[in-house]
């Protein structure tokens, strides 16, 4: 059986190599989201964790992720063409597909260290899928070349920002004791994450009235999420709103980031 994160990883690399496909070098050497990198320092940055992942076993990462050789693997494609480094892309993931389709069940359960600390390497691909979809975003969004907002994919990205909503509700926002907060999104993933303050931060399901709530699409909550875009213009376009007590609606719109 396969399992769900590679689904996620296929479904995130197809329709990357599709976009790199259809971009210009004008458009490669774009600002992306991210300060420090164009679109190509972006892909680079991608492809140069897949290569460090390529080849290497679960076990072998059951003390630490070797980032360390991060740096000299991008500096090895720092000198490839868009078309070369879309190919690159596609080989390094095609090669990762192949080796993730031939692991075990043991395998993906087997405890490894993560970028989110320790876990199994099941888990860690799952971080891959996350990595992957907001990323992609972050070549999308400044090109205005919308797309990949839904699905499986994009679902699993999500599902990582709510299990940080504790986090980011009780730390981050500040919601105080006794209240809560509930996050509606409106599509493309759409439901409602909520939040409850009872001496720690906690995920409910319930559906009672909460202290406030705020509304935003999915792609705009994870944008904010992952400090990718400055809170004031999606407030001012209309992209997030609140409800229920004002000042700590208008707090939450403010402080969603947990990562960057």
């Amino acid at each position: 059986m396969t399992h769900p994160a590679l689904h996620g990883l296929d479904l995130c690399w197809s329709s990357l190599h599709g976009l790199l496909s259809e971009l210009s070098d004008e458009q490669w050497s774009a600002q992306s989201l991210c300060p420090d990198w164009d679109v190509a320092g972006v892909v680079m940055h991608l492809v140069s964790v897949e290569e460090m992942l390529l080849d290497r076993q679960p076990l072998e990462f059951a003390e630490r992720l070797p980032f360390e050789e991060i740096a000299g693997l991008i500096e090895a494609m720092s000198s490839l063409s868009s078309a070369q480094l879309t190919e690159k892309f596609a080989s390094v993931t095609a090669a990762r597909r192949a080796q993730l389709s031939a692991m075990s069940d043991d395998d993906f359960a087997t405890p490894v260290m993560t970028p989110v600390g320790p876990g199994t390497y099941g888990r860690f691909m799952n971080v891959r899928v996350f990595d992957f979809w907001v990323h992609e975003q972050d070549i999308r969004t400044p090109l205005e070349l919308p797309g990949h907002e839904g699905g499986p994919a994009a679902e699993r990205s999500i599902d990582e920002i709510r299990m940080s909503m504790p986090y980011i509700a009780g730390k981050r926002v500040g919601v105080p004791d006794g209240d809560s907060l509930r996050v509606h999104l409106t599509g493309p993933v759409a439901g409602d994450i909520t939040v409850r303050v009872d001496g720690r931060a906690s995920l409910v399901d319930d559906t009672d009235e909460t202290t406030a709530s705020i509304t935003a699409d999915s792609t705009t909550f994870a944008l904010l999420a992952c400090g990718r875009v400055d809170p004031q213009s999606r407030i001012d376009s209309g992209h997030i709103t609140w409800s229920g007590d004002e000042e700590l609606g208008e707090r939450a719109a403010r402080n969603l980031c947990f990562t960057m």
